[in-house]
């Protein structure tokens, strides 16, 4: 079946004549509203209506979701009206080799032809190239204790089994030995999740790929346990080449990403929090643009809302905190979401949210002691091309909250001029 590909805030639809815009078929629908009413779906779903009709939207959520016949849904970040396909899936992958477990993507020049194929597709050619290189460099065995009843005395013989088994076969020995074998926790994982790819990839070049790596592995067993294997991962010196294929068997095997869709059948879903991937985007490329006496902080977490009964609550974690030293200059949050710079007036607000204004209200008050610059950052759009004019709170001395784009083609901050003359950017 051809995935279906939408962007985020997308709504679907059971497809039935004359319906028009994105639809899945009944059972796929079906899954879907069941998953949107489910109360730990994350809330990367949400019932809704169109034209009259039940419907599910996708929400802030970007990535795959696979139902439990097969069928996938593609969603792709939303940067603008005219945004393509192919724009949006390249972006993506960009952004999420920044995100924790996902730095293992690879978007060179010679691998532009992959950004244009399904995701799920892309995450499974990811995860073959990592074994493929893991495989050249050689597959590491270790040393496995392992009993059997043998012809021949070796290693060390267990008695109570020697006598249990063998006491009328003196030709018998039941002994514990090591051997050296392929048989490691590291191998029976990336064994185990190069047979699950093959019955989720449906591009030919993944599956010849996936079975003939999957030859290389056919002395190690599959994993019997994944969530103890996963617990029995040792990287030896001299293992880090594992590091890749290893974060991409987990995430394949129990569905390791930000968020996994759930149900009673087997139908993980790899979806990221764009909220998130932001974040990490800009925390990855700001530092390039800051001083070489300021660094860059991401969750800082030192302040607390309120003292009570001789405890701190309610922990205050800004994304980002420029600091100099020990002190902290600047306070910078990062969101996703798509602002107007033509909507000023006061109902539209230039679609920011009062939420967010609060919240960075409180973090400059207790980082900055309510004295300095707070930032809002938001991806730069068609709509929103360069800062807007500075927020001042009317009984706050000194404290200002811009609002600035954050380029997502050239990983840069757009910076007034008046941020420059504080020296912090270079």
């Amino acid at each position: 079946m051809k995935p279906l590909t939408i962007f985020e805030f997308d709504t679907l639809v059971e497809a039935k004549a004359g319906v028009v815009g994105p639809a899945v078929p009944q059972r796929v629908f079906a899954w879907l509203d069941m998953q949107a009413l489910r109360n730990d779906s994350s809330g990367w779903l949400k019932p809704t209506q169109r034209n009259g009709a039940r419907a599910v939207q996708v929400t802030r959520y970007v990535g795959v979701i696979r139902a439990p016949c097969g069928f996938h849904i593609e969603v792709l970040p939303k940067t603008g009206r005219n945004t393509s396909r192919d724009e949006a899936r390249a972006l993506l992958l960009r952004m999420l080799k920044c995100l924790a477990g996902f730095r293992h993507i690879k978007t060179a020049d010679a691998d532009l032809a992959s950004e244009r194929m399904p995701l799920l597709e892309v995450f499974i050619q990811q995860f073959l190239l990592a074994v493929g290189a893991l495989v050249k460099r050689g597959l590491r065995s270790d040393y496995v204790a392992r009993q059997d009843n043998l012809f021949a005395l070796r290693g060390r013989l267990v008695i109570a089994k020697q006598v249990s088994q063998n006491l009328t076969r003196r030709d018998r020995f039941f002994t514990e030995h090591d051997e050296f074998s392929q048989n490691r926790a590291e191998n029976r994982l990336i064994h185990t999740a190069l047979r699950q790819v093959l019955s989720l990839c449906r591009s030919q070049e993944n599956q010849r790929a996936a079975r003939e790596l999957g030859f290389v592995f056919a002395d190690v067993p599959l994993s019997i346990d994944v969530g103890l294997d996963i617990q029995r991962i040792r990287l030896d010196r001299g293992m880090r080449y594992y590091s890749p294929a290893l974060d991409w068997a987990k995430l394949i095997l129990k569905g390791l990403s930000p968020i996994s869709g759930v149900g009673k059948q087997d139908a993980p879903s790899l979806l990221f929090p764009m909220n998130e991937v932001f974040e990490a985007y800009v925390e990855k490329h700001l530092p390039r643009q800051l001083r070489a006496d300021f660094v860059l902080k991401g969750q800082a977490s030192s302040q607390h809302l309120v003292a009570h009964d001789a405890q701190r609550w309610f922990r205050m974690k800004p994304d980002l905190l420029v600091k100099q030293k020990h002190t902290t200059r600047l306070i910078l949050d990062a969101k996703w979401k798509l602002l107007d710079a033509a909507k000023k007036n006061g109902r539209e607000k230039y679609q920011l949210s009062q939420a967010d204004f609060y919240q960075l209200y409180a973090y400059g008050h207790h980082y900055l002691d309510g004295a300095g610059d707070i930032v809002l950052i938001y991806p730069k759009t068609d709509a929103f091309t360069a800062p807007l004019p500075v927020f001042e709170f009317p009984k706050s001395s000194g404290m200002r909250l811009w609002v600035l784009p954050f380029c997502l083609d050239r990983q840069r901050l757009e910076i007034p001029p008046c941020l420059e003359a504080e020296a912090i950017f270079a």
